[in-house]
């Protein structure tokens, strides 16, 4: 491992990116994030910052339980391990989206089963996912990615209909809404990021959010209290093998000074998405991302574009170190999203055999590879995407993007 390129995450993974365009770093803070931090100094660490931010994210979002976490991946693996399926239990999940979505699912020995992108998105519907249905299905994990909310209602009757667990990821969507509902209310529970890149960025940072009382409290028995109970006259008796995934006070502190701009920053992505969205579609060969009808708040997080088929002499990695050579900073590929693919040790799991893909306990054969999702693997093929549109954006950011993208596409054409 000594000469392997460790992945860099958060402000590291955009030092050294320059051009024309604004960056998410330096981060705007909350006006109130100093005096927050301050109390958990002054209180010698007792003061319960962690809870208050907890009541806050709930109200806003209008649930009943928030479970702080240190962040979007401890989160979703803090909830994974309180499922209870039994192993080899498979979970549909969206095939575009990062390993932090599967890493839980992974650990307690479940299954993921990818289902194909709908044509023309970066998510799910209800039609790829009925797909993939089986006796051993338990739950879906709809990834709103980019921001885009999938099409939820379907999903939800289809869900219903199986008797599965709905969990919606919205580490990229915070405050989105779909139908006049915010992402993160619609399924049965859902992941949140606060990690310092995300919209609502603070120094780390996820959690959990749902209505389920039973949930909530075996997510903070398994996922916070390491699966321990109190036994008179003896201590700590560990029950499950559990984990301490707690969210630091500091980042309490950070977090809740975040939650007080985040509805400001998210309606300015919104409005800038939306301008984007309209000049980029008006350059012949590039096809915008469709924010559909039902999504009134697109709480963007990326922007991305897919390049008309046989439009341009050149592939989308080229494209994007094109666009980034005149101005648009990170622009580039995102073909590492495509979990089939990425996830290499998963097919070679898979094809020898190691459980959970024994049988028993597995009932069949798996394979993952760039053929699982045909569908969303053209999709990226094609896809250009930047990660640094943030609320920093206004209507002459907009303006040159879609004029760097103009160029690039003219210099380019079939």
């Amino acid at each position: 491992m000594a000469n392997v390129e460790r992945a860099k995450y958060g402000a590291a993974a955009f030092a050294g990116l320059t051009g024309k365009l604004p960056g998410p770093f330096p981060r705007t803070i909350g006006p109130n994030t100093a005096g927050y931090l301050q109390e958990v100094l002054e209180s010698g660490l007792s003061c319960d910052m962690i809870g208050r931010f907890e009541r806050a994210f709930a109200e806003e979002l209008g649930v009943k339980h928030c479970i702080a976490a240190p962040g979007c991946t401890p989160s979703l693996a803090m909830l994974a391990s309180a499922l209870e399926f039994d192993h080899a239990d498979e979970i549909i999940v969206s095939p575009i989206t990062d390993y932090g979505t599967l890493q839980g699912l992974i650990r307690e020995n479940y299954i993921p089963v990818f289902a194909d992108t709908a044509p023309g998105s970066v998510n799910m519907s209800a039609e790829t996912i009925a797909a993939c249905i089986t006796d051993r299905t338990r739950a879906i994990i709809c990834v709103h990615k980019t921001g885009m909310m999938n099409d939820m209602d379907p999903i939800m009757e289809l869900a219903a209909k199986h008797n599965l667990v709905v969990i919606e990821d919205c580490c990229q969507a915070v405050f989105s809404t779909y139908k006049g509902r915010p992402a993160g209310t619609i399924g049965h529970a859902a992941a949140f990021s606060f990690d310092s890149e995300k919209t609502m960025g603070s120094d780390t940072g996820g959690c959990i959010v749902t209505n389920d009382d039973d949930l909530a409290e075996r997510m903070r028995f398994y996922g916070q209290s390491r699966g321990a109970k109190m036994q008179p006259h003896f201590g700590r008796l560990h029950v499950v093998p559990g984990y301490a995934f707690r969210m630091p006070l500091c980042t309490a502190a950070v977090t809740l000074g975040q939650l007080e701009i985040v509805h400001e920053n998210v309606a300015q992505r919104d409005k800038m998405i939306r301008l984007q969205t309209e000049l980029m579609a008006q350059i012949p060969g590039i096809i915008p991302l469709p924010i559909p009808d039902y999504q009134e708040v697109y709480s963007c997080w990326m922007v991305c574009i897919n390049l008309a088929p046989g439009a341009f002499t050149c592939g989308a990695e080229e494209f994007g170190d094109q666009l980034a050579a005149e101005g648009i900073p990170g622009a580039g590929i995102g073909n590492y999203y495509l979990m089939p693919e990425a996830l290499t040790f998963l097919n070679e799991n898979a094809q020898a055999g190691k459980y959970p893909y024994s049988k028993p306990p597995a009932s069949r054969d798996y394979r993952y590879d760039e053929t699982t999702c045909p569908t969303a693997h053209d999709t990226l093929q094609s896809l250009v995407r930047w990660s640094t549109f943030c609320e920093k954006y206004e209507p002459e950011h907009c303006r040159l993007a879609a004029e760097i993208v103009r160029v690039v596409a003219d210099r380019n054409r079939s």
